[in-house]
C-alpha cells in the first residue's frame, strides 16, 4: 500500500570519477614524487655545500700546465741524480777505458748524450685568429685551418729523420725513439709536459739532406698549401752550429694494462 502523499524527491547519488580525471591525478602525482626525488638528490649531491657558488671551478688547462711544471722539475732532479749515477759507473772498480767508450756509444746512439753539429730549425705556428682567405678563389677558413694539427709535426719530424738526423729536438726536449709527438686542441703534449705555439724543431745533420726531406714531403707540401692561402706559420733556418741537449727524462716503457 502506498502513502496517498507526494513522495519526496530521492536524492542524487555522487557521480564517478572519468576516466581522464583519474589519469591527470595519477601523473600529477607521479609529477610530485619525481619533483620531491630531485630535490633530495640534489641535497644528497651538495653535501651541504653550495653547488652554485660563483667561486670560478679550476680549468682542466690551468691543472695540466701545473703539472707539466711539476714534471719539469722532477726532470731537473732525474738529470742531477743521473748524472751522479754515471759519474761513479764510470768511477766504478774495474771500469775500463774501453767500456767507457763503449758506454759513450750507447748512450750517443740512445740519445742521452749531448750532441753538437749543424742543424736545420725548422718553425710552425698558427694563423690569426681572424685570418682570412688570402689567395683569391679560395674559401674563407674554418677554425681548424688556422692552428697546427698533430699531423705537422709528425711530418715534420718523421721527414728529418728520413733525411738523416742525427738528433732531433722538439721545443727544449731531446726525442729518443720511445718520444711521441702528441696534441691536444692547440696545445702539444711532449713527454709529460705542455708546450704552445710557434712551435720549433731543431735538427742535428746534413743540412741540404734534411732541406731535400722537408721538400719531398707530401704532408708538408699539403700543410704548405694553408701556409699559402690562411697565414700559418712556416720558416726553416740553417744554423751551422747546435748543441742539443741529451735526453733527461725516464726511459721506462709505459703500456696498457687490462682491469683484473
Amino acid at each position: 500500500m502506498t502513502d496517498s502523499g507526494d513522495a519526496p524527491p530521492s536524492r542524487p547519488s555522487p557521480a564517478r570519477p572519468s576516466t581522464r580525471t583519474v589519469v591527470l591525478r595519477t601523473l600529477s602525482a607521479g609529477v610530485f614524487a619525481l619533483a620531491g626525488l630531485i630535490f633530495w638528490m640534489s641535497f644528497d649531491t651538495a653535501k651541504g655545500v653550495n653547488i652554485r657558488s660563483d667561486d670560478p671551478l679550476p680549468k682542466l688547462s690551468d691543472n695540466v700546465r701545473k703539472q707539466s711544471s711539476r714534471n719539469q722539475e722532477l726532470e731537473k732532479q732525474l738529470t742531477a741524480v743521473r748524472n751522479d749515477v754515471d759519474t761513479l759507473t764510470r768511477q766504478g772498480i774495474g771500469a775500463t777505458d774501453a767500456n767507457r767508450k763503449q758506454l759513450d756509444a750507447l748512450e750517443e746512439e740512445a740519445g742521452t748524450k749531448a750532441l753538437t753539429g749543424p742543424a736545420l730549425n725548422v718553425t710552425l705556428n698558427d694563423a690569426p685568429p681572424n685570418a682570412t682567405a688570402l689567395v683569391p678563389g679560395v674559401p674563407d677558413p674554418e677554425p681548424n685551418d688556422l692552428v697546427i694539427h698533430q699531423q705537422d709535426l709528425q711530418a715534420v719530424v718523421n721527414a728529418l729523420w728520413e733525411g738523416g738526423a742525427v738528433g732531433i729536438r722538439v721545443m727544449d726536449q731531446r726525442l729518443i725513439s720511445t718520444s711521441a709527438v702528441r696534441c691536444v686542441g692547440n696545445t702539444l703534449i711532449l713527454q709529460g709536459r705542455v708546450y704552445s705555439p710557434p712551435y720549433r724543431i731543431t735538427a742535428v745533420g746534413d743540412q741540404k739532406k734534411l732541406r731535400a726531406a722537408i721538400d719531398r714531403n707530401a704532408t708538408i707540401q699539403n700543410y704548405l698549401q694553408y701556409v699559402n692561402a690562411y697565414g700559418l706559420g712556416w720558416k726553416v733556418e740553417a744554423d751551422n752550429r747546435v748543441t742539443l741537449p741529451g735526453y733527461s727524462g725516464t726511459v721506462d716503457l709505459h703500456y696498457a694494462k687490462p682491469v683484473s
